[in-house]
């Protein structure tokens, strides 16, 4: 789920990375005291990558490399158990326990969390840290005017009105198997007489502009706070949980121990609605992720 803007080209990069086994240019293992922080290029993995590099360099003598636009959680993973990075500024529990770990989607949030740190540590020897405390999943959303006046609060208070909204979703998403449209009708029991499939990127705008009245969204997409948008609540837990982690190898994390300690500071400390706020400053007002994580670090007192 998580590869989105992604350019064909990283696409391509990527995919020479996964299957010769040589690193990208700038990548290979991390040497003496510099560690290597891999992103993807979507703005929420950048903005990670550098509140974790930027904490790293105000802590410690390490040297920092960063390694931006990986093309997808699979690079990114793949770039881990080659050695080309050492920290991956930001994987998810959905999409590890479905892809690395080649197991099935967990409902529950704190299962899924416990399953991926056990799953990575003994297949892959990384440290999988808990959650920033933010979800980038998939949720339907509304204008949060049109959604109180209808009083709907919850996935479920659409069935009334099925028939008469128009829903905008990503084309994949329609014919996904497990966590798609035809598992959504059987999880919920309804279906939606108006569905148009679109571009993802396309879903925020139509709503804003009346053209769509129920779109699936990113969660922590910035846009939501932008457009005003409300997030209706999964009342039936129909979507597996994509909780945000940084992700570690253990032979670095041995090397350098004072590591360990910075990440765990940033456990729990970044909810959805701040990832929301922090993703429109880069992707809303084009603002540099790296200034954008000097102020979050700044704001919340890590540099005191």
């Amino acid at each position: 789920m998580r590869i989105k803007k992604t350019g064909m080209a990283l696409m391509l990069a990527g995919i020479v990375l996964l299957t010769s086994g040589c690193a990208l240019p700038g990548l290979g293992g991390a040497a003496g005291d510099t560690v290597k922080i891999g992103t993807q290029s979507i703005s929420e993995s950048q903005i990670m990558g550098e509140i974790i590099r930027q904490l790293i360099e105000h802590e410690t003598d390490i040297h920092v490399d960063m390694v931006n636009n990986l093309g997808s959680s699979i690079v990114q993973h793949k770039a881990l158990v080659n050695k080309d990075i050492d920290i991956a500024s930001v994987l998810y529990t959905g999409t590890s326990l479905t892809g690395p770990l080649g197991m099935k989607a967990v409902k529950d949030p704190d299962e899924a969390l416990k399953t991926v740190q056990k799953g990575y540590k003994e297949r892959f020897n990384l440290k999988w840290f808990n959650s920033y405390g933010f979800s980038n999943t998939y949720a339907f959303a509304m204008r949060k005017g049109e959604a109180k006046k209808r009083g709907i609060k919850t996935v479920s208070d659409l069935e009334k009105y099925k028939d008469g909204l128009k829903l905008g979703v990503d084309t994949s998403w329609l014919q996904r198997k497990g966590d798609g449209y035809k598992g959504f009708v059987k999880h919920y029991g309804f279906d939606f007489d108006n569905k148009y499939p679109m571009q993802i990127g396309l879903v925020y705008q139509a709503l804003k502009n009346h053209k769509m009245d129920v779109v699936l969204a990113y969660s922590t997409d910035g846009r939501i706070p932008a457009y005003n948008l409300a997030l209706l609540k999964d009342d039936k837990r129909f979507f597996p949980p994509y909780d945000g982690s940084p992700v570690a190898r253990n032979e670095v994390l041995k090397k350098h121990p004072e590591l360990a300690p910075l990440l765990e500071r940033l456990a729990g400390k970044i909810d959805t609605n701040t990832m929301q706020q922090l993703n429109y400053e880069a992707d809303g007002k084009k603002r540099e992720p790296s200034r954008i994580a000097k102020e979050f670090l700044v704001k919340n007192n890590y540099f005191k």
